[in-house]
């Protein structure tokens, strides 16, 4: 064989490595039509918040904080997006509605006030999921495509009452709620009972901001309300009125009193100015709502009907962060007792006023 010869050989054989190289190269680069189609489809989750909405310090802001969890935690298997309604919550089930038909697959409305709404667009897409917080719908089972998430607001509300029945100076403590409803008057019973129990001698302000969701979001009539009853002797007001309680923590601040804040730590989000004034906050643990129940569909475990988040189930708690430990540590022990005999069943705690009332009448006994 000639030299020549040899060399074009050579060269030929070059040539066609290169190309085997290439084509793997573009084959690795380029998944097949069949590899696509194969490649596992995310999971699209939706959550519509109520008025107020993202940065109210408070109840959506805790939702929020649930759906960026889990878009950490599982981010390769998820897509998340969040909806804010108009300043009065009217285009509610239409961003619910919206969402379903864009296929997302786990849909949260964020307060009771989406009951009526995730009832109807739930039965319009059954192969979507819905998860109500706060609402309930009757005559669902685990086969449900609806999850009411619902809290036992009273027990944690105990809690926080408790450490305003100990600390108080004045024997004087208040509650400010948002919209009178049931829901809110949990909250009411609930602090009234645990500041009763650790101080049969306190007496107990409680007004409410409205009658209508409206007053979740007025920090202005919040503030009156909580000077009104510092002006009256009280030295700690708690309360439950979402956005409506930024005016609370600064009447409290002005008036260098304690607030207690509701549902997120409010400590770690209030100005530096008014963190010494927050004894704590009743944490009301939507995040971990949101959360569980994401995680469940996302591992195919996910059940209709009812979840109730207690104590026990750490779905309600109290605050302590570096801001209020030096404020609570004497008391924490005696919180910790009476949570404790919460959980164990030893304490029942009231949920509305006529249990309440039930509830003071044995402590006399």
């Amino acid at each position: 064989m000639s030299v020549s010869l040899r060399k074009l050989i050579a060269v030929f054989l070059v040539v066609a490595m290169v190309g085997f190289v290439f084509a793997g190269c573009a084959k690795k680069t380029e998944p097949s039509p069949q590899q696509q189609a194969t490649a596992p489809k995310k999971v699209k989750v939706g959550l519509v918040f109520d008025v107020g909405g993202r940065g109210d310090l408070s109840f959506n802001d805790s939702a929020y904080a649930g759906l960026e969890r889990a878009a950490k935690e599982f981010g390769d298997k998820i897509e998340v997006k969040y909806l804010e309604p108009s300043a009065g919550g009217e285009n509610r089930e239409q961003l619910l509605r919206l969402l379903a038909e864009d296929g997302y697959d786990l849909i949260f409305g964020v307060g009771f006030m989406f009951t009526d709404h995730i009832a109807k667009v739930a039965k319009e897409f059954p192969d979507a999921k819905f998860g109500l917080i706060d609402g309930y719908i009757e005559g669902l089972d685990e086969n449900s495509n609806v999850v009411c998430l619902q809290f036992k607001e009273e027990e944690g509300s105990f809690l926080v009452g408790a450490a305003a029945g100990l600390k108080t100076q004045t024997n004087k403590v208040g509650f400010v709620g948002g919209m009178k409803i049931p829901l809110i008057e949990k909250f009411e019973s609930g602090y009234m009972a645990g500041a009763k129990y650790v101080n049969p001698n306190v007496e107990i302000f409680s007004d409410y901001i409205g009658t209508t969701g409206e007053a979740f979001k007025d920090p202005v009539k919040g503030k009156e309300l909580a000077l009104k009853q510092f002006k009256s002797g009280a030295d700690v007001v708690y309360h439950a009125s979402g956005a409506s309680g930024i005016g609370v923590i600064e009447a409290a601040a002005a008036e260098k009193k304690f607030a207690i804040g509701v549902d997120s730590d409010q400590s770690l989000t209030a100005k530096p100015e008014q963190r010494p004034y927050i004894l704590t906050s009743m944490l009301k643990r939507v995040d971990v709502a949101v959360y569980s129940t994401i995680k469940d569909y996302v591992e195919g475990k996910f059940k209709g009907g009812y979840h109730v988040f207690g104590l026990a189930e750490d779905g309600v708690g109290y605050a302590v962060n570096q801001y209020n430990k030096d404020l609570i540590s004497d008391i924490m022990p005696k919180l910790d007792e009476l949570k404790e005999k919460i959980i164990k069943g030893e304490i029942k705690v009231p949920a509305d006023k006529a249990q309440y009332e039930e509830f003071v009448k044995n402590l006399k006994k």
